[in-house]
């Protein structure tokens, strides 16, 4: 195991997650303070990079760290970490030291899972509550907000007849917007359990996409993030209602509202589509069968594992190497070689038997979480977009 784990609560001068700003560095809680509205400090981040949890449940007779993205950076192999108790009855962790990240995270307590309760960050989507763990570096990291142009983030709120009822969608516009210019738009998709948010404060985009045009890394584009969720993802027929479904509110919704709102490029070369987890799969599936609306996809940590029989029109058009501008598969180290990371790679194959040009990535220190998905746009996708015009 890479990462020092310690069942106890070490003399920490330095405490720094108690109220988080948008930089790199948050207040820095040198007088470990406890947060306001808070029992007890939690978590507390050394400059060593070493963290501790802590938790007040004097009847609690288990707590445990679980989360796979900070499990798999302690290399634990998906076991969740004992807490010890003290006599005081406050439960103590410390583990480290980890890489600069942001980790996502939960405790378990008596086989309850549920959010830090004393943590600041609190993460929220179409699932059960969860906690972020900021683990700052020595400067700011590629999502942090810096002293850089920004562009802005806009809510829209519209009905939808494809649902029957009023859905959300946030657009990223680059700093120096123009109007009387013509942008690309990617299209941007969540995972199962995701809101069209989290690309925004988990997925840190809008800062990434910042950094980039700032480091000359990127060309200036439109992000239109809508929400994907179709149907419960727990609903019996899925995967059958899910994609027909989402490709109707693209088509009749989201970019007739996106075209209409900001000044767009309309040609399937002016648009990419992308998506992580099950937004890569309606990449693939929606997005390999509307090469009239997209000519660059991005599949994030996703494929699937017949691909040969599901995506047969896309990999058998004779000319589908001349309709599409770029296509990235790409996936997290921590999630290659798992069987998680099967559908990526079976999809990666089906491209190569068919001689699809095609870029193919394993990257990063996470699995299959938000640190890969944020690794996968700054170190690859976003860089290369419409880099063929």
């Amino acid at each position: 195991m890479r990462s020092l784990v310690l069942l106890a609560c070490l003399p920490a001068l330095f405490a720094q997650q108690a109220n988080v700003n948008l930089d790199h560095n948050p207040q820095k809680n040198t007088e470990n303070l406890i947060p306001f509205g808070a029992a007890i400090l939690s978590p507390e981040v050394r400059d060593d990079r070493m963290v501790t949890f802590r938790l007040k449940a004097p009847q609690a007779h288990e707590v445990q760290l679980t989360g796979p993205a900070l499990l798999i950076a302690l290399g634990a192999a998906n076991k969740p970490v004992p807490f010890l108790r003290g006599d005081d009855g406050a439960w103590t962790l410390t583990i480290g030291p980890l890489k600069p990240d942001m980790y996502v995270y939960s405790l378990t307590v008596d086989g309850v899972r549920m959010a830090d309760p004393n943590n600041t960050i609190a993460g929220t989507a179409a699932q059960p509550a969860f906690s972020q763990l900021v683990v700052p570096g020595d400067g700011p990291a590629y999502y942090d907000a810096r002293n850089v142009p920004h562009g802005n983030v806009t809510r829209h709120v519209y009905h939808s007849g494809v649902t029957n009822g009023e859905r959300e969608l946030y657009v990223y516009t680059p700093p120096g917007y123009d109007r009387a210019k013509r942008y690309p738009v990617l299209y941007l998709l969540g995972g199962s359990g995701e809101l069209a948010y989290n690309w925004i404060y988990d997925g840190r985009v809008s800062f990434i996409m910042d950094n980039l045009l700032a480091e000359g890394k990127a060309l200036p584009m439109i992000i239109a993030i809508p929400n994907n969720q179709m149907v419960h993802r727990n609903h019996p027929r899925h995967t059958e209602l899910t994609f027909p479904l989402f490709e109707a509110d693209l088509r009749q919704n989201i970019i007739p509202l996106v075209d209409s709102q900001y000044s767009t490029r309309k040609d399937p070369r002016g648009r990419a589509l992308s998506g992580l987890s099950m937004g890569g799969r309606h990449t693939q599936f929606v997005g390999f069968n509307s090469l009239d609306l997209f000519a660059s996809f991005g599949v994030l940590s996703a494929g699937d594992t017949d691909s040969e029989k599901t995506s047969s029109k896309f990999l058998n058009d004779p000319d589908v190497n001349r309709k599409v501008a770029y296509l990235f598969v790409g996936q997290g180290t921590g999630e290659a070689n798992e069987r998680i990371g099967e559908r990526c790679v079976a999809l990666h194959q089906a491209l190569l038997n068919h001689k699809i040009v095609h870029e193919y990535y394993v990257g990063g220190n996470g699995g299959h979480d938000w640190a890969t998905w944020r690794h996968l746009l700054y170190y690859r996708f976003l860089p290369k977009l419409w880099r063929g015009e």
